[in-house]
């Protein structure tokens, strides 16, 4: 598709939504290993159409996310990424994908968010977390 000279091409994977998407992302991280639940709350849209699905749970709505993170802080100490990538869709959408593990290496983990630019702010609109054996 064009629009002008812009093909849809064209915006995918900009580097500048690339580097900010990638530095709320990396923000989440540090907050989820820090068990600091004031900054994985914030960056979880805080609406009734905001989705999490955990290994074990789900929530629907910020309110929902906001309870199961203060009675679930953080993760296990060592949890590692490997292969992240973030998919910019446009100026104001993004997908992150990443595998995860911790250092008893018995199941990969695998978790993709969706970030949308709401109110000039990144914000995760939808995420899914999962866990196989290795």
């Amino acid at each position: 598709m064009t629009r002008g000279t812009v093909t849809a091409a064209d915006e995918l994977d900009r580097p500048d939504v690339v580097a900010e998407v990638r530095a709320a992302f990396d923000r989440y991280e540090r907050a989820l290993r820090d068990a600091d639940v004031a900054v994985l709350t914030e960056l979880f849209w805080d609406d009734d159409r905001c989705v999490r699905y955990g290994v074990a749970d789900r929530q629907q709505g910020g309110a929902q996310i906001a309870a199961w993170r203060r009675a679930n802080p953080g993760v296990p100490a060592g949890r590692t990424l490997s292969g992240t990538t973030v998919l910019a869709l446009g100026s104001d959408a993004a997908v992150v994908s990443t595998r995860f593990g911790y250092p008893d290496g018995a199941r990969e983990g695998r978790q993709t968010q969706t970030w949308a630019r709401l109110g000039g702010a990144w914000r995760i609109v939808a995420a899914h977390v999962s866990e196989v054996p290795c």
